[in-house]
């Protein structure tokens, strides 16, 4: 079992229960780290035996540009896409998190970590 990480996608995006977070936006930063079996991949150094980080990194991106309300459902929702796209993913832990958060004080960023196995 190994494990792969991207750390800090940077992402503007349109998430909030207040009517101007959806229209104003806001910069999120995503982490995600996947474990899948990577012994194959590290033997054969081919690209088709392992988790390609670059469809990871899409469907982040995609997941992000579809407002929601709440960081939990986004987070969610990065999970079950990639459990349903990329099928050698055993687990899958995300940390979305809003930097700047219009909750009246000086709070750098609030963040949601979600974790599931397949």
């Amino acid at each position: 079992m190994g494990t792969i990480r991207l750390k800090n996608i940077k992402i503007y995006a349109f998430h909030g229960c207040l009517i101007e977070e959806g229209q104003i936006g806001s910069d999120y930063l995503v982490n995600l780290s996947v474990k899948a079996d990577l012994q194959n991949a590290s033997e054969t150094d081919e690209l088709a035996d392992t988790v390609d980080y670059v469809m990871l990194q899409k469907i982040v991106r995609e997941e992000m540009a579809m407002r929601a309300k709440l960081l939990e459902h986004v987070a969610k929702r990065i999970i079950d896409s990639i459990l349903l796209k990329i099928e050698m993913v055993d687990e899958v832990k995300v940390t979305v998190a809003k930097r700047n958060p219009p909750i009246g004080g000086d709070v750098a960023e609030v963040s949601v970590t979600l974790q599931q196995k397949r």
